[in-house]
């Protein structure tokens, strides 16, 4: 029944009895009586107790559908108020539903196609930093060198700081393509792209222990990728702000699906706004289906768990020869 035949019968239930006692061998005395005063005063309580009870159950959903309003995220998806109350009430939560699971779909399209357009571009200046500027560099420092062997002994030993300082150039510009383009991943598979991830990451203040299962489940490319760069994110916010000396990387397989853990010992996230490395994290784990989590470690620190489903690949099949 709608709210407006609920309170309307409500009423009209009072007003039919009101006008019976009326026209009823029921008189009212003046000045009142006080037992006729409780009679009225009975029905008067009993007629704004049932409409308080058909308000309070009417109104209750669209109290709950304020506060999923109010609190919705669509990088936390699948969050739905649950239908229910008077058809009014139940049509207007089942559109909001909808309205949200068409958003959470237009997003996940929108950022599929941002991030593929960020992997590219990536992709692009990791290749021009390799073969531009990197072998700019290689160039100067041949060139360096045979300054080196052709100078004089007062100035050999400010070339070789001129060698070192443009070695130490040519590294810089190596990591940051290795870091832009995950090649190892690529040639090597997602095991050796995270030790790789690990041992890079692990420095003079920081040691990064990896463990990764040898019995882990196929996952697509994309799956891969999004596990390598949640991975990557990770460590690096806990090398930049966490203040940690240890972290931990994990990669094991659970029921229905593959488990990241990047775990760290750090100062923990507190209360600081999520900025926007996690924001990136939250929308690649949107991309593949799979659920992210950020929460205290044991004893301190910062868990990321990054949970995918399982999806296999097809198996290959081998044309006739």
């Amino acid at each position: 029944m709608s709210l407006f035949w609920r309170i309307f019968s409500l009423n009209a239930a009072g007003l039919v009895v009101a006008t019976a006692l009326l026209l009823g061998p029921v008189t009212v005395s003046t000045p009142v009586l006080a037992g006729e005063a409780l009679v009225l005063l009975g029905g008067l309580a009993m007629l704004l107790a049932g409409n308080a009870l058909v308000l309070r159950f009417g109104l209750g959903p669209l109290q709950r559908l304020d506060r999923a309003m109010a609190t919705v995220d669509l990088l936390r998806p699948g969050s739905r108020p649950v239908v229910a109350g008077p058809a009014e009430t139940a049509g207007l939560i089942t559109t909001y539903n909808a309205m949200l699971d068409r958003l959470e779909a237009e997003r996940a399209a929108g950022a599929a196609r941002a991030l593929s357009a960020q992997e590219s571009e990536r992709h692009r200046i990791a290749r021009e930093l390799h073969d531009e500027v990197g072998q700019t560099l290689t160039a100067v420092l041949l060139q360096l060198k045979r300054v080196a062997d052709r100078a004089p002994d007062d100035l050999r030993e400010e070339v070789g700081q001129a060698q070192e300082a443009t070695r130490a150039g040519l590294d810089e510009i190596r990591r940051i393509a290795r870091r832009l383009r995950p090649g190892v991943l690529e040639e090597l598979g997602l095991a050796s792209a995270l030790r790789s991830l690990a041992a890079e990451f692990t420095t003079h203040g920081l040691t990064v222990r990896h463990h990764v299962t040898g019995d882990l489940p196929a996952l697509t490319p994309e799956s891969e990728l999004v596990v390598y760069r949640v991975a990557q994110e990770g460590l690096t916010n806990t090398a930049r702000h966490a203040g940690a000396d240890r972290a931990e990387l994990r990669l094991r397989p659970v029921p229905g699906g593959v488990e990241l853990l990047v775990r760290d010992n750090g100062t923990g996230l507190g209360d600081a706004p999520e900025g926007a490395g996690i924001t990136g994290m939250r929308e690649r784990a949107l991309l593949i289906g799979a659920a992210l989590t950020l929460e205290p470690a044991p004893g301190g620190g910062t868990d990321v768990r990054l949970r995918i489903p399982v999806t296999l690949r097809e198996p290959a099949t081998e044309g006739p020869r």
